[in-house]
């Protein structure tokens, strides 16, 4: 459709218009046609493969005013970005038209992530008299799935999972209407020719009587497999501690917290979420943010919730409804669901019908399908306030793919395949890079054939070719050795040389940084198992000078999950007296700690606050990653009480700065003292500790800027604490916000890593 020419003044100029960023998928070219209707500009507009390119021509006044609004009142999903603008001649064009897609071969492709479902959507589904009355998969430009039913680039029907859909006659005058807010909305349907529900034990029900039996077996206790946009949810009465029991046990998941989905309900769609908890603005704002993100937010006392959510801990991750099938579930129920992802523990969420029948039926007591294929699992976004900050511990629907812009130009294109834990795949091309969403443990077949597939799809999506593939140095990790098997080169990265390198590039730095890296195990240059380091220099070129006392782990990997191991590994080490009502048969132990069977060295931070929670008798094991650390600053949280305790901080030989954990023995073993001060006591000593580290190699002619990256600055506690104590010694503090510090972030870190190595080895061939 064009614009009638009899409408448009004279055209005086004329331009050609080049613009990339978030373009596609977000109702961008329909948004120009109005804004040149408006105008009264002529010419047209198309997709290429991740740019728009317009023709525009017009009065100079307002062909001015057409070029800001393509970016200064672009519709709120898309963050264009004008890459060009030429002056070309008039070519007394007669309207203004929307061009049919085309593929330029171009690399700088944006693959839109998946949207919520927007108000106008959301009122059209709750107006009973409108076609899409209680339709689940209501959608428009503005929202809807995106990067899970993306089969190909351009961003075109045919090109998605909803190919198999034809459009009925009404559906059709919308999608070909640039006027109308479905304007080649991709998951455009309708009852009448899309996807539907399938109720299971009852697949011949129809789509409302499958939601009608959904929400009867909520109400009656039972535990339901969802299809939602990204994959599977297991949802249940979350005020239930018969029900949740029950999830927990089928799941076997005796303690990691679940996740709560409430009705969106109030001024600001927050009143449930307030009736259950205490979000602060800065929670309540990401909380009804278009991601629609799981946010930690402090639970209240007296909740109605179960008290095995979040069984220790003081805060709850909550969420609101995202998709209009969320909406229409918990707006029947009328109030909170379990709502934790439909998966075997650390697997990428559940996506196909019959494998997750297979897989969960042990779990699930029905299930709520729906026939929209899904091209890709994304598991929901996960985030927690540190400060003033929000910070991401797990990117997924709605947040991912994360595009990342550069300081400096990457020499070639970098594949990076992550850890091992907290898995991503990153992809490097230019000044971006492509980060995808959490993938999680690659220990299972089925997650190492999510990663695998994963990698291949943000090559193919992109349409970039990875000249190499930056790797863990770790050489027994899955996502190694599958690097190793590829035709392209594998660059090997030190573990905690790519944690530094993600803060860099996420800051664009320039010049050294100082960066402590804590976290659980990582391979150091050493051969030693890394873990609580204090790194100065740059990418490609990075230096240990501090670090944690190191010690032996007594059981190698199973200390991971059973503190006490490494809790024993410290008092031996120290050559401090354990706990007396520890009743184990330690003989054969510790003659294997002694002659170094397996019993690693290590500095890991991480199995340090393992053996705090196991010494103050808190946790002796973990049932999840994390578990006992979380525990501990939970209670370390709940009083005021520390005790003024320094730690010894000495020279190595080498000029190593090392953190001395010794005098916390004595401390965490004294019962005279309270559980909760002492660890507290515990998180305030580290933080001197860490800040005394850090000013000392300063003085050594270290920078003024720090970084802090690693699963250890998940804890708000520590990291606060020491963030603190950091800025009154005069350093700039830089802790990460787009990017997780955990493991997800090493693969954005390999790139950068990476890219510096290789310009270093071209460098010294010249």
């Amino acid at each position: 459709m064009s614009v009638a020419a009899e409408t448009l003044p004279e055209v005086t100029e004329a331009c050609r218009l080049t613009l990339s960023g978030r373009v596609q998928g977000v109702g961008f070219r329909p948004f120009v046609y109005r804004l040149a209707r408006a105008n009264a500009i002529r010419g047209w507009v198309l997709n290429g493969s991740g740019r728009v390119e317009i023709v525009a021509e017009g009065m100079p006044a307002d062909l001015e005013r057409f070029c800001r609004g393509l970016t200064e009142d672009a519709p709120p999903a898309a963050k264009p970005r004008l890459d060009d603008r030429t002056a070309i001649e008039p070519r007394g064009h007669r309207g203004f038209e929307i061009r049919a897609s085309h593929s330029t071969g171009d690399s700088r492709i944006t693959v839109p992530p998946d949207q919520f479902a927007c108000p106008d959507c959301l009122a059209e589904m709750a107006e009973p008299a409108d076609r899409r009355h209680a339709y689940p998969f209501i959608n428009c430009t503005q929202c809807g799935p995106r990067y899970t039913i993306i089969e190909s680039l351009p961003y075109d029907r045919p090109n998605t999972s909803m190919a198999g859909f034809e459009l009925c006659p009404a559906c059709r005058a919308e999608y070909e209407d640039p006027l109308d807010r479905r304007f080649h909305a991709q998951p455009l349907a309708c009852p009448d020719c899309g996807p539907g529900l399938v109720w299971s034990p009852a697949p011949q029900a129809s789509t409302g009587e499958a939601l009608a039996a959904c929400i009867e077996a909520l109400q009656g206790g039972k535990i339901v497999g969802v299809r939602g946009i990204g994959g599977y949810h297991l949802l249940c009465d979350a005020t239930d501690d018969r029900v949740v029991r029950r999830l927990r046990n089928r799941k076997q998941r005796p303690d990691k917290p679940l996740a709560v989905m409430v009705p969106e309900c109030g001024d600001d769609g927050l009143e449930a979420v307030r009736e259950l908890a205490d979000p602060t603005d800065e929670e309540a704002e990401l909380l009804a943010d278009p991601r629609r993100p799981i946010v930690l937010v402090r639970g209240i006392n007296n909740s109605p919730l179960s008290s095995l959510i979040a069984p220790g801990l003081s805060e709850i991750g909550f969420m609101l409804p995202y998709s209009p099938l969320h909406h229409l579930i918990l707006t029947s129920y009328g109030g909170p669901l379990v709502a934790t992802s439909g998966n075997n523990s650390g697997e990428p969420v559940l996506t196909d019908i019959d494998e997750a029948e297979a897989r969960l039926a042990g779990i699930a007591e029905a299930f709520l399908h729906h026939d929209r294929p899904i091209v890709r699992p994304a598991d929901d976004p996960v985030y927690r306030r540190i400060g003033q900050a929000l910070q991401p511990l797990r990117l997924g629907r709605g947040t991912a793919t994360l595009e990342m812009e550069l300081a400096c130009e990457l020499p070639e294109p970098v594949l990076a395949a992550g850890a091992f834990m907290k898995t991503t795949v990153d992809l490097g091309d230019g000044r971006r890079i492509i980060v995808s969403p959490h993938i999680g443990d690659l220990s299972t077949p089925r997650s190492r054939r999510v990663f695998e597939t994963v990698a291949h799809d943000l090559c193919s999506l992109f349409d970039v070719e990875p000249a190499v593939t930056a790797c863990d140095a770790h050489p027994d990790y899955p996502s190694t050795r599958w690097a190793h098997r590829q035709s392209r080169p594998a660059q090997p990265v030190y573990h905690h040389h790519a944690h530094a390198s993600a803060v860099y590039g996420e800051f664009g730095v320039e010049g050294p940084l100082l960066c402590l890296t804590w976290d659980g195990t990582g391979l150091g240059p050493d051969g030693s198992i890394w873990g609580g380091e204090l790194l100065l220099g740059t990418p490609g070129n990075w230096r240990r000078v501090g670090t944690l006392r190191p010690y032996r782990l007594p059981g190698g990997d199973r200390a991971a999950r059973e503190g006490w191991r490494a809790a024993l590994g410290l008092c031996w080490e120290a050559d401090t007296r354990p706990p007396t009502d520890w009743s184990h048969d330690l003989g054969l132990l510790r003659s294997a700690w002694e002659k170094g069977l397996n019993a690693p060295l290590t500095s890991s931070a991480g199995r340090l606050f393992d053996a705090a929670a196991a010494l103050i008798g808190l946790r002796a094991t973990s049932s999840f990653e994390g578990h006992a650390p979380m525990l501990l600053e939970a209670l370390a949280a709940s009083t005021d009480r520390t005790l003024d305790l320094h730690l010894d901080l000495r020279t190595g030989p080498d000029g190593l700065l090392i953190i001395d954990w010794a005098d916390l023995l004595p401390m965490l073993i004294d019962e005279s003292l309270g559980k909760a001060e002492r660890a507290r006591t515990f998180h305030a000593a580290l933080a001197h500790a860490m800040a005394d580290q850090a000013t000392r190699a300063r003085a050594d002619g270290g920078p003024d800027r720090i970084g802090l990256s690693g699963g250890v600055f998940q804890n708000r506690l520590l990291t606060e604490m020491l963030t603190r104590r950091l800025e009154r010694r005069g350093f700039e503090v830089l802790l990460p916000e787009a990017i997780p510090l955990n493991d997800a972030g090493i693969s954005f870190g390999q790139v950068i890593e990476c890219a510096a190595l290789l310009t270093l080895e071209s460098n010294h061939d010249r």
